[in-house]
């Protein structure tokens, strides 16, 4: 089966936009943990460095979803390269790559 340039441009378009916001969204569930995770040792009255290690990797984790979304943020950029050099369309729909495509919703919604 083939596929032509519009339905791999939508089709990666969808994906990278997806890959985007899962980042986001792990970095926001795991600083909500951190937050619960400070709160309940103040709140239960624990030793200052209780759990100490656990905030460290914790954070540690954080710092490689943050690297995470700057190397996906350097693949959409090449793969808009990419697409530039195959159709010599160079620009992302609006508001992406948070956004949802007016030809995405007509395509697949």
């Amino acid at each position: 089966m083939t596929m032509d340039h519009s339905i791999a441009r939508i089709r990666i378009s969808r994906e990278m936009r997806e890959a985007e916001v899962a980042l986001d969204e792990a970095l926001i569930r795991q600083s909500n943990l951190m937050a619960t995770m400070i709160q309940a040792r103040r709140e239960t009255g624990a030793s200052p460095f209780t759990g100490h290690e656990a905030l460290l990797r914790l954070a540690k984790s954080q710092q490689t979803l943050l690297s995470a979304s700057g190397d996906i943020a350097r693949a959409h950029g090449a793969m808009l390269k990419v697409q530039e050099e195959i159709t010599g369309f160079d620009k992302c729909p609006p508001n992406e790559p948070m956004g949802i495509a007016d030809e995405d919703d007509r395509l697949f919604g």
